[in-house]
């Protein structure tokens, strides 16, 4: 599965784009200049099919709607975040955005931990929540996109409206339970691996 990453809207969020068979692709989160990632697509002659979100907030759908009325794509979100396609406020847009809010029109939800196929590739919705309610990280063969759930030597942050500190701890220890080594693709900031965290996190200090 090739993986192409562009960083996207005010906050520079990682949008990733990969690649599920020969022209055809998923993206997980488009956090905003929807012109630049329809460029790209169009650049690599590549069709998108599908939009994973990884949760609601808006540095992660700033670019959404637009490139989802462009290509056709399917929008999947967690139901828990779901409120936040549609509201300013839910997905913390009016108090941290100066750009206009673009609601989402058409998205599916998912429950729970399931799985979305695309061509040869599945990914896996494991929900992990905490940075919100409806956070998820999505795994592919042994890639994870962690969303804002685990950064590199770090995680998301819990002090928001929707955040709980203790679910994600929760979260951090299901994590921790797996037992492969993923390469962990966040939202924010540098490529790591789940094993790399598991000995080097602080917040995995009291699961080791």
């Amino acid at each position: 599965m090739r993986i192409h990453t562009l960083q996207l809207g005010e906050l520079r969020s990682n949008c990733y784009i990969a690649e599920t068979a020969p022209g055809r692709a998923v993206a997980v989160d488009i956090g905003g200049d929807s012109r630049l990632f329809l460029e790209f697509i169009k650049m690599k002659k590549i069709r998108l099919t599908k939009i994973l979100l990884t949760h609601g907030h808006f540095d992660h759908i700033g670019g959404v709607e637009e490139v989802r009325a462009a290509t056709g794509a399917e929008v999947y979100i967690h139901e828990s975040d779901a409120p936040m396609l549609k509201s300013p406020s839910a997905s913390l847009h009016s108090t941290m955005s100066i750009y206009p809010f673009k609601e989402v029109t058409d998205y599916t939800v998912v429950t729970g931990d399931c799985y979305i196929n695309d061509a040869d590739c599945t990914f896996r919705v494991f929900h992990t929540p905490g940075h919100s309610h409806g956070s998820v990280c999505y795994i592919c063969d042994d890639v994870m996109f962690s969303g804002d759930t685990l950064f590199c030597a770090s995680i998301g942050r819990t002090d928001f409206p929707g955040s709980d500190h203790n679910r994600m701890m929760w979260s951090l220890a299901r994590l921790y339970e797996l037992e492969e080594d993923y390469i962990v693709l966040p939202g924010h900031g540098e490529r790591t691996s789940l094993d790399y965290e598991k000995d080097n996190n602080p917040y995995f200090r009291s699961f080791r």
